[in-house]
């Protein structure tokens, strides 16, 4: 190439790119990305009473999720009983929803407290949940350093919410609850 710039097409991303505009940028983002009626209540994967499921705006895999609290409250110290409970629930439900829609080889679950740990959004308690394959660093990623994802987070959106956990037939109970 004449500038000596290597290009990767991905055509499908614009649209992805141009959504990324919508972001609230008068508040925080995770509190906008949670509410039902906002720009990406598509990428909303679960809703709780306290907690909420969403996919990763810029995300390491596909199937990268945020689980977070609902009320903008950065720190674990501040979340209430029926928070943390609630939070920890949906970790163990999206990690069941990952490992069903993409059966990968293992996955990260982990948190970013604070900006020296390399939070994003610091001030926004949330825990990330994402499939690992054995050979998930590529070629691509280990030169270039960039990942490719495979899929528009639409498409993500709608296997994690297929694969979520269900209702126990007959308990009335939601078959995640019980584990």
């Amino acid at each position: 190439m004449a500038d000596g710039l290597n290009r990767m097409w991905a055509g499908w991303r614009g649209e992805y790119v141009a959504g990324i505009g919508e972001v609230p940028t008068d508040g925080c983002p995770l509190c906008g990305a949670v509410d039902p009626s906002g720009p990406q209540a598509d990428w909303i994967v679960h809703r709780g009473r306290n907690c909420s499921v969403i996919l990763n705006a810029f995300p390491y895999t596909s199937g990268h999720v945020l689980v977070l609290v609902n009320r903008h409250v950065a720190s674990l110290e501040s979340l209430t009983g029926d928070e943390a409970d609630e939070l920890w629930r949906l970790v163990r439900h999206s990690h069941r929803a990952i490992m069903a829609a993409y059966s990968p080889d293992g996955a990260n679950i982990g948190a970013n407290l604070g900006t020296a740990a390399g939070a994003g959004v610091p001030d926004h308690l949330h825990l990330h949940v994402l499939p690992r394959w054995e050979a998930d660093t590529s070629f691509v990623t280990s030169v270039a350093g960039m990942r490719v994802l495979p899929e528009a987070l639409d498409e993500t959106a709608a296997k994690l919410k297929a694969a979520w956990p269900t209702d126990r037939p007959g308990t009335g109970r939601r078959e995640a609850d019980a584990s």
